[in-house]
C-alpha cells in the first residue's frame, strides 16, 4: 500500500450559474475574487437534463473554471459517470490535465432522484449502480495511463489507452452516503465527498471508509464536505435567504434542512463547520446563499480567516 499525506486543509466554494454566462470579463472578475478571497477551489456540478431540462456539463464548467485562473482548483461534484462512457470521460480528464496540471478533482455519483434524465441518456436506471462501479473501474486505469482489456456487463474494450496520462494524478473521489458509497470509495475512490450529514455521520462514514479500505490495501485520504450556508451580516437575514434558496430548489420547509446546513455571520458558519473539521473533513466546499455572488465570496474568504486555514490565495 502506498502511503498519502492527507490533503491539507482548504475551503471553496459552489458556484455554477453564474459561471457560466457570456459575458467574459464578469466571469473572470468572478474567478479572480474566489482567488483574492483566498479560496482555494470552485466546486461545480453535472447534469445532463435534470427536472425537465435544466443542467451543465461538468467537465465544460471545470474547464472554465481552470483556463480563468491560473492557480484556482476545480472540484466537479459530482459527475454523472454512470449516464457516460469512461472512455470518453478520461480523455476529457486528460485533456483537463494539459491545461491544468494538477487543478482537477473528479467527484463521481449515480445522478440525481430524477429518473427521467437517467432513461433518456440510455441507461436503465435499475442498472445505474453496477454500470458506476465498472465505469469507476475502468476510468481509473485509463486515467493512469494504462493500457485496458475489459469485458464486462456495460463496456467492452480491447487495448484501450488514453494518453498523455495526467500527472499529477488526478484523484477520482465519490458522491453518495451510506454503505453503497463505503464499499465503493474503499474499492475505487481517492476520497470521499459528503453533503446533507451531520458531523457524527461524516466522522463515522470516514471511519469506515478508512476500515474498508485497508482490508483492500488501499488507502483512502481525500474527504471532502459540501455544505449549503446562509451568509449575511445578521443571522436571521442569512437564515432567511438560505430558507428561500432551499425552498425554492427543494420545495421542502427550511426546517427539514436546518440540522444539515448553516446560516448567519462568518463567525456563525465558521463554528458551524469546526465539529466537520474535527471529523475529518478537509476539503469544504460552501454552496452559498448571500444578498449576491460577491458578497457570499467574500464572507466565504472571512470564514476560512476564522478556521485559521492558511490562505490559498492572498499575497
Amino acid at each position: 500500500m502506498t502511503t498519502r499525506r492527507s490533503p491539507a486543509l482548504e475551503v471553496g466554494v459552489a458556484v455554477n450559474d453564474e459561471l457560466l454566462i457570456a459575458d467574459g470579463p464578469r466571469r473572470r472578475g468572478l474567478v479572480n475574487h474566489i482567488a483574492e478571497a483566498g479560496l482555494g477551489h470552485v466546486t461545480v456540478g453535472d447534469h445532463i437534463s435534470f427536472h425537465g431540462g435544466t443542467g451543465f456539463d461538468g467537465m465544460v464548467a471545470a474547464t472554465s473554471v481552470l483556463a480563468g485562473h491560473d492557480s484556482l482548483r476545480a472540484v466537479i461534484g459530482v459527475y454523472q459517470l454512470a449516464l457516460r462512457h469512461p472512455m470518453a470521460a478520461a480523455r476529457q480528464v486528460a485533456t483537463l490535465s494539459q491545461i491544468a496540471p494538477g487543478r482537477l478533482v473528479l467527484g463521481a455519483g449515480v445522478g440525481g432522484e430524477d429518473r427521467s434524465e437517467v432513461a433518456n441518456a440510455g441507461v436503465d436506471p435499475r442498472t445505474r449502480g453496477r454500470r458506476l462501479d465498472e465505469a469507476l473501474s475502468v476510468l481509473r486505469r485509463l486515467a493512469d495511463g494504462e493500457p485496458v482489456d475489459h469485458e464486462g456487463e456495460f463496456f467492452r474494450l480491447r487495448d484501450a489507452r488514453i494518453l498523455p496520462a495526467p500527472a499529477p494524478r488526478v484523484p477520482i473521489v465519490i458522491g453518495g452516503s451510506g454503505d453503497v458509497a463505503v464499499r465503493r470509495t474503499a474499492e475505487h475512490g481517492d476520497g470521499w465527498m459528503g453533503i446533507f450529514c451531520s458531523a457524527r455521520r461524516f466522522e463515522d462514514t470516514v471511519r469506515k471508509i478508512r476500515a474498508a479500505a485497508e482490508t483492500r490495501h488501499r488507502e483512502v485520504s481525500w474527504f471532502g464536505l459540501s455544505m449549503w450556508v446562509g451568509l449575511g451580516r445578521a443571522d436571521l437575514a442569512a437564515q432567511r435567504l438560505l430558507g428561500e434558496r432551499m425552498q425554492s430548489l427543494y420545495r421542502l420547509p427550511p426546517e427539514k434542512f436546518r440540522h444539515l446546513t448553516a446560516a448567519g455571520t462568518p463567525a456563525t458558519v465558521a463554528a458551524a463547520l469546526k465539529p466537520y473539521i474535527d471529523a475529518g473533513a478537509r476539503q469544504l466546499t460552501l454552496v452559498v446563499a448571500a444578498e449576491s455572488v460577491h458578497d457570499g465570496i467574500e464572507m466565504a474568504g472571512e470564514v476560512r480567516d476564522l478556521l485559521g486555514i492558511p490562505s490559498a490565495g492572498r499575497g
